[in-house]
Parts: structure tokens; C-alpha cells; sequence
């Protein structure tokens, strides 16, 4: 976007704080805002700026809000919620067959930007070259696991990853949160020969640096998905609750990058949100319980 616009054109880019070392390497943002718990402080930062226009990517009630107290003129998302209702709650995919980036450029194609083609950017993933010659993979192929999920629906139960670890032909680098250490630690302890356990001990910027010199990744439906994808890294993607057809797959712009997408076909009761929820409602967990852990290792080892 920020090449396509005039030049002396500024973007301001206004997150939460928790994600602003996402975006603060960013060459073409020129002003980072953060959101404040109090919303009259962060109305009061807009407003010191002068903006011509304000692009709303959330379309909620706070961005809503913001922009009726501002006046500055817009452009909002279309999150197309009624046509994931249906799919979610009747399984009638209304949705178009286009991917969310592309829908994001949607919302601003009266400005003239267009997409590119070049995909998601990343930037400053942090080396870990001294972990990987600590733990002698630094001259050798190995892939990444993220183990996480930040809905339980979302996330393969371990003896299910247990499977993959035991059938692929690779060493496997596990990454998750610390919220995933009692998994990364057991399956560590299952697979010691094989496993090497990075859960809870990266940085989000450190675990890009762990993709970016494995082979692929192994994911459910994340964030380190799209981090891969903007890495330029084929990613095996297992899909539980969500499903592709939401538009979130990893998206590589026009570049061809091996990616594949794993889901149990054939559940009337899937998807059955389009975020997740903390326990399978039906009781069974099929979306995850059913996959082929043998096709996804076949698939990896492929490589």
C-alpha cells in the first residue's frame, strides 16, 4: 500500500500493544498508535493527527466508535458475519471463494491500491542459530510443529501429534506458547530422539527465526501459520473446527510455495465456529480425532 500511494503519503497503523512487535520494523508504516484501556486517550491521539481517510480492517463496535467520534471519512471491512453464520450454524457456504488479503484490498480499491502479488511480509525474525548448534541441527534438515491453538477446538490432541512425530522421517522443532508446555514437555519425553522441545522458550520473533531455517511447518489454524506463509515456507495446515473456506489458508501472493491443507471431510457438524470454543460441543472432537496422521506424514516426509 504505502508504494502505490502518492508520495509524502503517511500510514498510521493503530494496535493493541501486545502486538506492536509485530509492526514496529515495519519500514512502510510511519507512526505507530496504541490503543488505550481508557478510549478517550486514544481519541485524543487520532486526533492530534490529521487524516484524510481511516481504514477500518476490525469493523466493531470500538472502531465504530472511533470513527463516529472522529468524523474522519472511511473505509470498513465487509467480515461477511451473516454468510459465516450460515456456514457455522446451517453449513450453507455462501462465501466467496477469496482469500481474506484479497478482501482487505477490496476495502480501499477506490483509493487505487491493488495487490501486488508479493505476498505477506514478515520482518525481524530473531536468529536462533546458537539453539540449533546447541542442539545440533544447525547444518541439518529438520521441520517445525507449532503445538498451540488459541482455542482447544482448534488443536490436534497430543497422542494424535504423537503420531505425526513417530511417523515422520524428520527431526521435529516443537514451538508453542507457555501455555503449551505440559504438551511440548510430554511429547519431549515420548520422543526424545527425534523431538526437540522449544515450547515456551521463544519469543514470537525467534519462532519465525525456527521456520525460517526448517524445512516447513507443521501448524493447525495460527498466527505462526501466516508468519510462515510470509516466510516463503510450506506449511502443512491441520484444520480442525475452522475451515479453509473462511479465507484464512496461507497465503503467498503469486509465488508458488507448497502448502497443504488437512481436514476430516464429511462432518455435518463442521464448522461449528468461526473461532473455536474450549471443548468439542458435540463431545466426540471428529475434526481433529479422525485425521490421518499417516497422510500427513507421508505428506511430510514427500519433502
Amino acid at each position: 500500500m504505502k508504494k502505490q500511494l502518492p508520495q509524502g503519503s503517511e500510514i498510521h497503523f493503530l494496535t493493541k500493544p501486545s502486538f506492536a512487535f509485530l509492526l514496529d520494523q515495519n519500514p512502510y508504516l510511519d507512526k505507530l498508535l496504541l490503543l488505550h484501556p481508557n478510549l478517550g486517550e486514544t481519541l485524543s491521539d487520532i486526533k492530534q493527527q490529521t487524516y484524510d481517510y481511516i481504514v477500518d480492517l476490525h469493523n466493531n463496535l470500538r472502531t465504530l466508535n472511533i470513527k463516529s467520534r472522529t468524523g474522519i471519512p472511511s473505509f470498513a471491512f465487509d467480515k461477511l458475519n451473516f454468510k459465516k453464520f450460515l456456514l457455522t450454524a446451517f453449513h450453507l457456504n455462501r462465501l466467496p471463494s477469496i482469500h481474506i488479503v484479497d478482501r482487505y484490498f477490496n476495502t480501499i480499491k477506490s483509493l487505487g491500491i491493488m495487490n501486488d502479488g508479493d505476498g505477506l511480509d514478515y520482518f525481524s525474525p530473531a536468529s536462533v542459530d546458537h539453539l540449533l548448534t546447541e542442539n545440533q541441527l544447525l547444518n541439518h534438515e529438520f521441520i517445525t510443529m507449532a503445538i498451540g491453538g488459541q482455542h482447544a477446538t482448534k488443536r490436534m490432541p497430543i497422542n494424535k501429534l504423537s503420531e505425526i512425530i513417530d511417523k515422520t522421517r524428520y527431526k521435529v522443532v516443537l514451538l508453542g506458547g507457555k501455555e503449551d508446555t505440559m504438551t511440548g514437555n510430554a511429547l519431549f519425553e515420548k520422543h526424545q530422539d527425534k523431538v526437540i522441545n522449544f515450547v515456551g522458550r521463544l519469543s514470537v520473533h525467534e519462532s519465525a527465526g525456527a521456520v525460517d531455517r526448517s524445512r516447513l511447518l507443521v501448524t493447525h489454524d495460527t498466527g505462526m501459520m501466516h508468519i510462515a506463509a510470509a516466510l516463503k515456507k510450506p506449511v502443512m495446515a491441520i484444520w480442525g473446527n475452522t475451515v479453509p473456506d473462511f479465507g484464512m489458508t496461507p497465503y503467498y501472493g503469486n509465488e508458488r510455495v507448497p502448502t497443504f491443507n488437512f481436514e476430516v471431510d464429511g462432518l455435518r457438524c463442521r464448522p461449528c465456529s468461526k473461532l473455536g470454543y474450549s471443548k468439542c460441543p458435540k463431545g466426540h472432537f471428529n475434526c481433529m480425532n479422525l485425521q490421518d496422521t499417516t497422510r500427513i506424514a507421508d505428506k511430510i516426509n514427500s519433502f
